[in-house]
């Protein structure tokens, strides 16, 4: 197990909001994006030093990536960023296709302009950040396009509830993502679920949504071996 690296893992607070959800926000985003990776030891007196803060913040902000699953915390002894749970990412999958079919045939029955060109506009700029260097803007900019779907069905809470839950899923993906012609697919995909938002094919859209979200776990056994200290079946 390797301890957090210092210089990756500093941040200037704001002191002006509470510090907790702070360092809960900058070590989820290290974590998701595996600089933090699965077996990273995290020193709460260490995290403490680099934030300037007590150890209470440091210590809330673990707890609460613990209640996430992100961490495995062992009192009186170390907290450790998690191994990737398969069945966890399993259940994610599943809330958020449920999800995300529902909006993609509420969009299509809608099928507004404005909507579209959002999107598309999206998509355009994901495909300046193509390439493997690029990852972490592109995942973002992956965020983005969905988020913006969520928000035009008006169910964007829904958006926060799949992102609090999408831990374990968002690092098998970050895993998927530099992985050749990946960044590519995604926006085949992306491109196919605003085409049949645009013509209001509903099923279409379905159909388009289920083979995007299908991606990563249909790689599954490719990432398990290229990653096998990464990933736990529990």
């Amino acid at each position: 197990m390797s301890n957090i690296d210092a210089p990756r893992a500093a941040h200037r607070l704001d002191r002006s909001r509470h510090a907790a959800p702070q360092v809960f926000e900058r070590l989820r985003e290290l974590i998701l994006s595996l600089e933090l990776a699965p077996g990273t030891v995290l020193s709460r007196s260490e995290l403490a030093t680099r934030y300037g803060l007590s150890q209470t913040p440091v210590r809330d902000a673990l707890i609460k990536l613990g209640e996430e699953g992100l961490v495995d915390i062992f009192p009186q002894h170390a907290t450790v960023v998690s191994q990737i749970s398969i069945a966890s990412a399993l259940q994610a999958h599943f809330l958020r296709r449920s999800i995300e079919l529902e909006i993609v045939r509420t969009l299509a029955q809608a099928h507004k302009a404005s909507l579209v060109a959002r999107l598309r506009a999206t998509i355009a700029e994901q495909m300046d950040y193509l390439e493997p260097q690029d990852v972490e803007q592109f995942a973002l900019l992956d965020h983005a396009f969905h988020r913006q779907m969520y928000e035009a069905a008006g169910v964007p809470q829904l958006w926060d509830l799949v992102r609090r839950l999408s831990g374990h899923i968002d690092r098998l993906r970050r895993l998927h993502l530099p992985v050749e012609g990946k960044t590519l697919a995604v926006v085949r995909d992306h491109t196919a679920i605003v085409d049949a938002i645009e013509q209001g094919n509903a099923d279409a859209a379905d159909a388009a949504l289920r083979a995007h979200l299908s991606g990563t776990l249909s790689q599954l056994d490719e990432i398990r071996a290229s990653h096998p200290d990464y990933l736990t079946d529990h």
